[in-house]
């Protein structure tokens, strides 16, 4: 289960909106194939080291089963190849960061966001 603290990506203009809030706080987005092992485990990475994480960024969640349009629109819209799971970092409206499979970990994400706001 993901903590409550995730927004869920349900359409594209919630997709804008978190490109824009990128420019006030870092934005992450987890794209989840909910059938997927491999998805699964780097989910349970992520909640083990969501502490890291929480206070640093926004965390916001697609199932891409549910929403392959909406995963397809995040690929085009910020030019990153689609990947299932993938974590996408941005700030100041920028991909900084990206991950995919089992190289997807809260640690990671942290100390990539640390090194451009700091």
């Amino acid at each position: 289960m993901k903590p409550n603290k995730w927004n869920t990506i349900l359409t594209e203009n919630d997709v804008l909106d978190i490109i824009e809030k990128s420019v006030v706080k870092p934005q992450i987005i987890f794209k989840d194939s909910v059938t997927c092992g491999i998805s699964a485990f780097a989910k349970e990475r992520l909640i083990d080291g969501y502490g890291l994480i929480e206070n640093e960024a926004d965390f916001n969640y697609l199932d891409l089963l549910s929403y392959r349009a909406i995963s397809n629109f995040i690929a085009a819209k910020l030019e990153v190849i689609h990947q299932s799971p993938q974590v996408i970092v941005l700030i100041d409206r920028k991909v900084i960061y990206r991950d995919s499979h089992h190289s997807i970990e809260a640690k990671k994400i942290a100390e990539k966001i640390s090194t451009f706001i700091k």
